[in-house]
């Protein structure tokens, strides 16, 4: 498990990440759903623009989040999460995509990458698997999406290449973090969910355990660690925080735990 804590930064409480850390080269966080704007089921950090909270509510808590990573709002640089493994190569000229208005950010993209210092890479989540990566080496840093589809489709492992290619990455020297998502206590499956977990090639005896009948649960968290390592990460650079974002309502939004109406936490990741 990884070696993380919980800080407070003015008002929002925000989690960070020991691996991340001692490497002393980025800001980076994944945030909790305490001490932001927002109420309803949105209280009160929620950090998305597309489920239905207020626009300026959520861009104040943006706001928050971004300067306790010593950012602005216009340094932030957002995708439109479809569950897909398409991964964008961030450049300075981005800045601010996605920041202030959704229909702006960068389309089709569950996964970013970059070696820009003063860009905040951000992405949203209330269950699915966040994957914050670093090469302390080229200095270049991503984050992955990864629900259930993008996991199949090896999202993460689709980043580890795009940094190989745009940054000469050597895989190897890559740190991973698993940032808190819903985990296999929690993430009960269906059958046509794990045939398309067996057709992609996973073993469903490593992944999961029976939950029933014809419902499975899923270790999403593990099933990560395993594409990151088959694309070349060391195990010994790979953490996971170990929390469930559906066993602990009080730190996380979790869309399965709320119904669906909920807001959003963040990964965030920059280059100093």
């Amino acid at each position: 498990m990884a070696g993380y804590k919980i800080s407070a930064a003015g008002e929002i409480k925000l989690i960070t990440f020991e691996l991340l850390d001692r490497a002393g080269m980025v800001s980076h966080a994944f945030t909790t759903r305490l001490g932001g704007l927002s109420g309803g089921p949105y209280s009160s950090l929620n950090l998305a623009l597309h489920v239905g909270d207020s626009p300026g509510l959520v861009l104040g808590n943006r706001r928050l989040a971004s300067q306790a990573l010593g950012a602005g709002l216009e340094d932030m640089v957002c995708g439109e999460q479809v569950h897909g493994d398409r991964v964008q190569v961030i450049t300075a000229a981005d800045r601010g995509r996605g920041a202030s208005q959704y229909g702006d950010a960068i389309p089709g993209t569950d996964a970013l990458v970059t070696d820009c210092p003063g860009v905040l890479l951000a992405s949203f989540y209330a269950d699915c698997v966040p994957v914050l990566i670093l090469d302390p080496v080229r200095r270049a840093v991503g984050l992955a999406h990864a629900g259930w589809k993008g996991t199949v489709k090896r999202i993460a492992a689709a980043a580890v290449r795009a940094m190989e290619q745009a940054f000469h990455s050597d895989p190897e020297n890559l740190l991973a973090v698993i940032a808190p998502a819903i985990g296999h206590c929690c993430y009960e499956i269906d059958r046509p969910v794990m045939q398309a977990i067996v057709q992609g090639g996973f073993d469903p005896g490593r992944c999961s355990s029976p939950a029933g009948d014809g419902r499975w649960r899923l270790d999403l968290p593990g099933m990560n660690r395993e594409i990151l390592a088959e694309a070349g990460v060391k195990r010994g650079s790979i953490s996971l925080s170990g929390l469930c974002t559906a066993c602990r309502p009080d730190l996380f939004f979790s869309y399965r735990g709320q119904s669906g109406i909920c807001g959003r936490m963040a990964s965030l990741i920059m280059l100093k």
